[in-house]
């Protein structure tokens, strides 16, 4: 699969350096090379999300939400304080069906203003999360709609005006999990915590007091809010005994700004089953797979072998811009991450000695209704930028733009027809890699600098990585849902460059 195009971050952050320690003998993350065995290397089970299926109240199904301040213990005898949702840290993850009409009653128990945000749900804009529904303190907020999906994993954060980096760094965020007809009728793994696993993967910051408190530099603005510790389910060095021969791992980057790049720590491969919005047609055997911040994926691992193996972020070949390295060595000298030979490692896999034989995974897991290039309304094209220099590392004025204009909560900068089908043709001539979001729809990829996308990224998506100098072209259609008040966003979800102004809004009339 293609490589990363990686900035060289030499001349621009030698002088700097992470604001960061990890506590002292409590915190010793295992030196691998990329292909090295894991030998139980990892001390702490993994946090599995506590699974909510939503109570039925007539024909909905309700969701009870909180958004609360907490404190975690990352480290032995050491409480951080952080955020979550029905707890202190992340969030319960939500179990849907295509089709069940939802109400989701979000209360803000925070002490200020937030939102919460359903990455990649179609849904009315008014439901939509973003910064135009904002909850106050002690506020309730109802959204109702229909999940109107294909079986895939959606996720829910913060998207508050300035403010959505710093709550998704605190630890506000969950995963959505939708099923239809179709997927539940597959041969695949599905037994929730045993053998089907969803995987929030993050990295932050600590501090000597083990706190993360999101205070990011001038760089931080510039280049993303990187961590040098890595957490699955804001659990360090996590572990997990894999008591059947097939792992169904259900992939989410949540990072604020981190790129990673998955394998295994044996090289092993694994069939990558789903993408952002829906499955893929048919499985895609690989041996990495690269995520940026938003996007997801699902895989299915073979667990066979007899020894215990990692799931790591591998150095990005050319280098480390974002792409998920150890944040110390990000901020050095050199300009390849590969240089230093630490890739994250996120989860230690275990396999039982008696696991359970697994089925097969189906040949055929679904159809895509591809859209018609020839049926297109409308082309639009999308610039993402950024000035360089000391006003740009603040973060203010113009320094990150998409078509040249900053972020403008009273400005609509697109207007779309209802029922529309359109291509959108996104490129960057900015040093960094920007994973473009756009809110309301699954589109399809058509093309990276004019080339089929691979097999991975033939599947709905709501987020793609534009790399530098590069340029995507994808379709979609914008049916179902218009208003004429409230718009949908489409934004850098590096998520300080969307605070910073690398985000513009459009309307569906």
């Amino acid at each position: 699969m293609s490589k990363l195009s990686i900035f060289n971050r030499r001349s621009f952050l030698k002088t700097s350096a992470l604001s960061v320690v990890a506590l002292s003998a409590g915190l010793v993350l295992p030196k691998l090379s990329a292909f090295a065995s894991a030998a139980k290397l990892h001390n702490n089970p993994l946090a599995i999300p506590a699974l909510d299926m939503g109570t039925k109240q007539g024909n909905k199904t309700i969701f009870n939400l909180e958004i609360q301040n907490g404190e975690t213990e990352f480290f032995k005898g050491v409480k951080t304080k952080t955020r979550g949702v029905n707890g202190a840290l992340l969030g319960p993850t939500l179990r849907m069906k295509n089709g069940d009409d939802v109400q989701l009653n979000v209360k803000n128990s925070i002490g200020e203003t937030t939102t919460l945000h359903w990455h990649g749900l179609h849904i009315p804009a008014k439901y939509d999360g973003g910064p135009h529904q904002p909850i106050k303190h002690g506020e309730t907020w109802s959204p109702e709609f229909t999940i109107m999906q294909k079986a895939a994993n959606f996720w829910y954060h913060p998207h508050l005006m300035g403010k959505t980096a710093e709550h998704v760094w605190q630890g506000i965020a969950g995963m959505i999990i939708v099923d239809d007809e179709e997927s539940e009728k597959l041969s695949l793994p599905k037994e929730y915590g045993v053998d089907d696993i969803p995987l929030v993967l993050q990295d932050r910051r600590f501090f000597k007091d083990g706190s993360m408190t999101y205070k990011p530099s001038r760089h931080d603005i510039m280049a993303g809010m990187i961590g040098d510790v890595p957490l699955a389910n804001g659990t360090i060095e996590p572990y997990f005994e894999a008591k059947k021969q097939l792992l169904r791992l259900r992939l989410l980057n949540g990072a604020n700004a981190s790129i990673y790049e998955l394998a295994f720590s044996d090289n092993r491969s694994f069939k990558q089953i789903a993408t952002d919005g829906s499955m893929l047609e048919k499985p895609y055997e690989i041996n990495s797979i690269i995520l940026s911040p938003g996007e997801r994926a699902e895989i299915v691992v073979d667990v066979s072998g007899g020894n215990n193996f990692m799931l790591l972020s591998k150095p990005v070949e050319g280098g480390g811009m974002m792409g998920g390295g150890m944040g110390s060595g990000m901020m050095g000298g050199s300009s390849s991450r590969e240089e230093y030979g630490i890739p994250f490692n996120f989860l230690e896999i275990r396999p039982a000695e008696n696991f359970q034989k697994s089925p097969s995974i189906p040949s055929k897991l679904t159809n895509i209704n591809w859209l018609d290039e020839k049926q297109v309304d409308k082309e639009r094209s999308f610039l993402m930028s950024m000035q360089m220099g000391p006003m740009a590392m603040l973060g203010s004025g113009k320094s990150h733009t998409i078509n040249g204009k900053s972020m403008d909560m009273k400005r609509i900068d697109e207007t779309i027809k209802l029922d529309d089908i359109e291509i959108w043709e996104l490129s960057n001539d900015s040093n960094f890699a920007h994973p473009f979001h756009v809110h309301d729809v699954q589109f399809q990829i058509l093309s990276r600098n004019g080339k089929k996308p691979h097999a991975g990224e033939r599947g709905l998506k709501d987020t793609v990585l534009v790399n530098p100098n590069e340029i995507v072209r994808f379709i979609a259609k914008f049916d179902d849902f218009a208003d004429e008040k409230y718009p949908y966003m489409y934004h850098c979800h590096i998520l300080e460059h969307e605070d910073a102004g690398m985000m513009g809004q459009f309307l569906v009339v």
